[in-house]
């Protein structure tokens, strides 16, 4: 993602479920211009996060979130783990244990 970047970008980080690490080089932030923008999600005031919700309900289009998402069955879920370990799969996977 940070290779595909343009000049005078902004790359916002709020998180990374795997750890805190960010394995990258610098060059494409020192190249481009880039600037690295944390998320404060704890300590922002409560406006700006009120504002923030309601932007997300506003702008957000669903139907591209919901593209995102695929939800498959308890019993597929390790054929799933195979394909997002080798890089077949992108998006967000849901495994619905009721299914």
């Amino acid at each position: 993602m940070l290779a595909q970047t343009r000049y005078g970008s902004v790359v916002a980080n709020c998180g990374l479920a795997q750890g805190v690490d960010l394995p990258c080089s610098v060059l494409p932030f020192i190249l481009r211009g880039v600037t690295l923008a944390g998320i404060d999600l704890v300590n922002a005031p409560k406006a700006t996060r009120i504002e923030a919700w309601t932007r997300l309900t506003s702008d957000l289009d669903l139907g591209k979130l919901d593209a995102m998402v695929t939800t498959v069955g308890l019993e597929d879920a390790p054929d799933v783990a195979r394909s997002i370990l080798t890089g077949k799969i992108r998006g967000r996977t849901v495994v619905d244990v009721n299914r």
